[in-house]
Parts: structure tokens; C-alpha cells; sequence
């Protein structure tokens, strides 16, 4: 499976009532296609799986598929309890999607072993290949990474962990199984702050909740890091991304918060965030609007 462009992950709409907004969620998606993201990953983080019910996951991923129309991967989230997991997977690939991003499991801590079983029982839940996120209590070692790559329907790796040392090796892992079908991404938050590193140790794609936002600015980045024009990079790092993740570190869980919000600024009536996460603040959404028009003068619109 070949991801070719920015990754997108949008954001799933709520109306007033808080159900899923679907009329929205498509025009949501289909607004952004134009942009040519790489894949479309729905009811994953930035979409509030951890929010979903699994009747809702298979409606945002149906509207998902039927808005794509096959132009590029659909990637659908599935995790949390086992159970969940693997009912995600199943309506995902009812829904028609092309693969699954494998989230952490709820809560508990278990040993490497145990993580790798829970990968392998996800994938093992439907037809559908998985990628696997490295992020909070689903920790992996190179060694556990290479026993995964070494089953066909394992392809991809996203680290939102952090630790450079750590991806390197598994970078490394990965290579030494011999697949270069293999996906690998920069899943950490606000992932265009830290890629320029990421692509130095082998991992040349990232997500970017910041698409889902301003696809105008997300794809002014992506094409300067692909053209490697350093120049143009750094000054939307240092004039965009840089003061986002200021004001996305003023409270927890605004990784999300803030792209919802900036939606609203620009119109699209995506609704609130459910809890446990919260809107910005009157004074926050101000700041957000400043980053924002400071990152369309960037990206030059």
C-alpha cells in the first residue's frame, strides 16, 4: 500500500445534539482531497475514536470510503479494549476500508508478548492489513517490531513515542526482515515540528492533524520538505507550527481541540469535542486565530 502525499486525519463532526454529523463529515473530507493528501485515516486520534462508539466508527468510516471513491488509502482506527478493537476492524472493513491503524489497548500495561498478541489479534479480526501505533502504554521493541514486519499483513509502523534512539532501531529491524512494502510514519503530535529529524533517521511520512485545519498551510510545508526548500520550511515552523504547539501545550488534549476549533473559525461547523477533552478558551481561540493568519501569509494564500 503506497501513501503518497500529507496524511490526513480528519476530525469527525458532532451537531448539537451530539451525534455524528455525516453531511458535514463528508464535506469536510471532500474539501481536502483537492489538497492530495497521501491517505485519509477517519475515526483515528485526531477523530476522536477514543469518543466512538463502534456503530459510530462504521458510519464515519462509510462516509469516509464513499467520499474517497479509491483516489487514495482509507486507514480506519481501531483499539482500546480487545473487544473493541477487534468490532472496529470488522465494521471497518464492512465499511470498505483499506487498512487499519492499530491504536494502543485500554488502560492496562501488559509485557512486549502481549502487545504483539494484541497486534496479531486485531489483524486476525478481519481481511484488512494493520499499521501499528507506537504511542502511550504500546511501547514495542525493535525486536518485537521485526517479529511483527515478519507477518504480511503488518505494514506500517507510526512512532508517537518519541524516543529517537529507540525508532532508529526499529527503523533498523524493520530493514533487516527484508520487506519494503513497509510503511513508516512520525505519528507525534503536530508531527511537522519534529519530521526534519524523523526523515534523518528513515521515516519519511508523517500525519498531520494540521491538514485536517489548514490544508493550505500543511501542504505549503509539506512541499517545501519534499522539495527540500529549508528556508520555506523553517519559516513556517517557526512562524505556524512552532506557536501552535505553544498554545496546543496550554492544556491536554488540544491536539485535537485546536483543529476542531480552527475549523469553526473557518466555517465548517464541526461542533465541540466530546469529553473527557474541552474547547478553547474566548482568550485561546484568539491566539488561534492569530497562528492561523500568520500561517496563510506563509503558505502564501
Amino acid at each position: 500500500m503506497k501513501f503518497d502525499g500529507v496524511l490526513f486525519f480528519p476530525v469527525t463532526p458532532f451537531t448539537s445534539e451530539g451525534t455524528v454529523d455525516v453531511d458535514v463529515l463528508k464535506e469536510h473530507i471532500s474539501s481536502r482531497l483537492a489538497f492530495g493528501p497521501g491517505g485519509v485515516f477517519p475515526a483515528c486520534g485526531t477523530g476522536e475514536f477514543h469518543a466512538l462508539s463502534i456503530d459510530e466508527v462504521r458510519t464515519v468510516v462509510a462516509a469516509a470510503v464513499e467520499v474517497v471513491a479509491g483516489k487514495v488509502p482509507v486507514v480506519a482506527g481501531a483499539g482500546g479494549p480487545l473487544g473493541h478493537a477487534l468490532a472496529a476492524a470488522r465494521v471497518a472493513e464492512e465499511a470498505g476500508a483499506d487498512a487499519l491503524l492499530v491504536l494502543p489497548p485500554y488502560l492496562v500495561t501488559g509485557p512486549t508478548e502481549g502487545l504483539v498478541a494484541y497486534i496479531e489479534a486485531v489483524a486476525d479480526a478481519s481481511s484488512l492489513p494493520v499499521i501499528v501505533y507506537h504511542r502511550g502504554n504500546a511501547k514495542f521493541t525493535a525486536a518485537s517490531m521485526a517479529q511483527l514486519a515478519a507477518n504480511p499483513k503488518v505494514i506500517g509502523f507510526k512512532d508517537g513515542l518519541g524516543d529517537v534512539g529507540l525508532a532508529q532501531e526499529i527503523v533498523s529491524a524493520v530493514r533487516t526482515t527484508g520487506r519494503e512494502d513497509f510503511a513508516l510514519f512520525n505519528g507525534l503530535l503536530t508531527a511537522e515540528l519534529t519530521q526534519g529529524a524523523y526523515r534523518g533517521l528513515g521515516i519519511p511520512l508523517y500525519s498531520s492533524a494540521a491538514f485536517a485545519m489548514a490544508p493550505e498551510i500543511a501542504k505549503a510545508y509539506y512541499d517545501a520538505y519534499m522539495s527540500d526548500d529549508e528556508d520555506r520550511r523553517n519559516a513556517l515552523l517557526e512562524g505556524f507550527y512552532a506557536p501552535l504547539v505553544r498554545l496546543r501545550d496550554q492544556t491536554p488534549g488540544f491536539g485535537v481541540s485546536l483543529i476542531k476549533a480552527g475549523l469553526r473559525l473557518g466555517g465548517l461547523a464541526v461542533g465541540s469535542v466530546r469529553p473527557p477533552l474541552v474547547d478553547p478558551t474566548e482568550d485561546q481561540l484568539v491566539q488561534l486565530k492569530s497562528i492561523l493568519a500568520k500561517g496563510y501569509e506563509l503558505a502564501g494564500r
